[in-house]
């Protein structure tokens, strides 16, 4: 009960937070993403904490870390929701226009794994730095069958709720919402079960989503409403009217704050190889961004539909700070194209790297979560531990540092023109 009541509380904090400060970046007029500021100030606090009262700042840590846990067991829940109403996202988008997004996702994914690996690799030669062991990282728990039924329970009362009258809950979406989070929650954890062999093809991400799209479909045929209006349910984007997506993606913001506890974790491995880091997360970071641009320009993809795929290899919750930097884009794109790469890096990043001969710990960690962020940071983690560290770090910074370089207009101008 008290461990209950610890992550209530914590997670609480981080979430009250992450939503006091976009309340008050929007009556600012702020553009600059406010978690992202929340992070840096937690990260400071621990900084300046461990500075003068370490005792003080271990603390710190330990109160969240049931939060950062959470939020670690449960990151791929949070990505889901924008590809689960794909169809809705691509339902205006030419079957050409779709060709060519996943060509660039697929051919920028790879060119992005070989400009950070090989740089790392080029700096490691240079500095020449010994790598030491990193601080062992917390791993959340397994899911217990309890969790099952309970999953399980809630989704047939809820189905049967919404099916006898649709707006019990006030509205359809609200009366909808909890057995679609159900379905989302059952069909990652059903994924995240599935024996190594058929993750590869069936990712619980893409499982998850499947499950929560056949759960729309059959309440949108037996309730005659039909799947699209089920799926704008699902994701209605109207804080005063949420559905099953809104409440996940809810905490995206407190996904970018909780980076702040694992790069303090990790802060002397920062320092050790800032080198290394910084350099290949800068220049794959920025790489990524013009490289998309670029390639949208030359194949002729419409500049709305590039610049909505510009953040192709950032984490969603920031991909989509960088998106809200511009106009006309479909967010809902973005994020799903953000997944696409994800999965094609959790499948392929392995093999290629090994093909590139990229085979020093920092530079298949660095290379591994600057091109294909946190999934293919989840693929990595199983087999190579000792990369893991450096994934973790450059899975929040390269989205860091793409939000920080989009933040500067004349970088937001440059892309438009190139896009076209």
């Amino acid at each position: 009960l008290l461990g209950i009541v610890h992550l209530l509380v914590s997670l609480g904090i981080v979430l009250a937070s992450d939503k006091f400060l976009k309340q008050a970046f929007a009556a600012a007029s702020i553009k600059f993403p406010s978690a992202l500021f929340g992070m840096f100030c937690v990260f400071s606090v621990l900084v300046v904490l461990d500075a003068f009262a370490p005792a003080l700042a271990k603390g710190f840590m330990d109160f969240f870390e049931p939060s950062t846990l959470f939020i670690q067991r449960w990151l791929p829940l949070f990505y889901v929701p924008s590809l689960v109403v794909l169809p809705l996202a691509v339902k205006d988008v030419p079957a050409a226009s779709g060709l060519k997004i996943f060509l660039i996702t697929f051919g920028g994914w790879f060119a992005s794994l070989m400009v950070a690996g090989y740089t790392a690799l080029t700096v490691r030669k240079i500095v020449k730095t010994q790598l030491i062991p990193a601080e062992p990282m917390s791993k959340p728990s397994p899911f217990a069958t309890l969790e099952f039924w309970a999953w399980g329970a809630v989704f047939v009362a809820s189905f049967a709720v919404a099916y006898i009258n649709p707006t019990a809950l006030g509205t359809t979406a609200r009366t909808c919402l909890p057995f679609l989070l159900a379905s989302t929650v059952l069909g990652y954890m059903v994924g995240s079960g599935l024996p190594s062999g058929i993750k590869k093809v069936l990712h619980p991400i893409i499982c998850c989503a499947l499950s929560s799209d056949l759960a729309a479909l059959a309440y949108g045929y037996l309730s005659r409403s039909g799947v699209d209006a089920v799926l704008g349910d699902y994701l209605t984007k109207a804080p005063t009217n949420p559905g099953a997506g809104d409440v996940l993606m809810g905490f995206l913001g407190s996904v970018i704050i909780s980076f702040a506890f694992s790069m303090f974790k990790q802060r002397e491995l920062v320092k050790r190889h800032a080198a290394e880091i910084f350099t290949s997360i800068a220049i794959a970071s920025t790489f990524s961004l013009y490289s998309t641009a670029v390639l949208g320009r030359v194949i002729g993809l419409e500049p709305t539909l590039t610049i909505s795929i510009l953040p192709r290899c950032i984490t969603v919750a920031l991909a989509l700070s960088i998106v809200s930097f511009f106009e006309g884009v479909n967010s809902s794109l973005t994020a799903a194209v953000v997944v696409l790469t994800g999965l094609i890096g959790a499948n392929f990043v392995q093999a290629a790297m090994d093909k590139l001969g990229l085979n020093d710990p920092i530079a298949r960690g660095i290379g591994t979560a600057s091109s294909a962020h946190g999934l293919g940071t989840a693929a990595l983690s199983a087999k190579e531990p000792e990369a893991l560290p450096f994934c973790a770090i450059a899975y929040g910074l390269t989205g860091i540092f793409g939000s920080l370089i989009c933040s500067v207009p004349a970088v937001r101008q440059s892309l438009v023109f190139i896009a076209g």
